[in-house]
């Protein structure tokens, strides 16, 4: 059964669509790669997937809990790692002495957010979602700011992750297939007709096809 759906989802600003129609259905432990040039609307697709955006067509069903994504859950700069992981405890419901069993990922309990690194803080980001119990967790720019080793890492913690029947949204640049289930491929925005006209509901297509959806490519791994 799947643990998020979207069908006819979209989100315009103003007089354009930053993306409409898609499609997607994600299953527990499958990992979904959002792609596209800068300013193609990555992280408004992966937010409107977690249900952190206002949809302006369509719907969305399930819930994510988000990892790092910047300026929306940037680790407090004064705040330690195992201070942010207490604050998550407590918005959660659980007790701070939970605190010495949380799995760090390696990363050090006394580093402040702002001395974190890129990479440390999507490790960071995955440590809180984690908290929630999520059975989706999404994280942004998977692919800006880490080497190839630290890009390897990271790989193969949200392999890891996957294989524990949690499902896992990335947005990045490009990406390789062959690491995920599903890609959603944006191109730019496009303008809206006067006066809006209604998004066009996109048919559906055999797993291993490509579906052009206005500017979004759906395209799925073959089982």
């Amino acid at each position: 059964m799947p643990v998020l759906t979207a069908a006819g989802a979209g989100v315009r600003h103003r007089r354009r669509w930053l993306f409409r129609d898609l499609d997607v259905s994600v299953e527990p432990g499958e990992l979904v790669a959002i792609v596209g040039p800068p300013g193609s609307g990555r992280t408004t697709v992966l937010l409107a997937l977690a249900r952190r955006f206002k949809l302006s067509a369509g719907r969305v069903t399930g819930s994510a809990s988000l990892g790092w994504v910047p300026d929306v859950t940037s680790a407090e700069p004064v705040l330690t790692v195992l201070e942010h992981v207490r604050e998550r405890l407590l918005l959660t419901g659980r007790s701070t002495r939970e605190v010495d069993r949380v799995p760090l990922l390696g990363l050090d309990p006394a580093a402040k957010g702002f001395q974190l690194s890129p990479y440390q803080r999507q490790l960071l980001g995955l440590v809180l979602a984690r908290l929630e119990n999520p059975r989706v967790i999404a994280l942004d720019a998977v692919d800006e700011g880490l080497d190839g080793a630290e890009m390897r890492q990271l790989w193969e913690l949200l392999g890891s992750i996957a294989e524990d029947g949690i499902a896992v949204l990335v947005t990045a640049r490009e990406i390789d297939p062959d690491r995920v289930s599903t890609v959603v491929r944006l191109g730019g925005p496009h303008p809206v007709t006067d006066p809006p006209a209604e998004p066009e509901q996109a048919e559906s297509e055999p797993a291993g096809d490509e579906v052009q959806v206005e500017d979004i490519e759906q395209q799925e791994e073959k089982a």
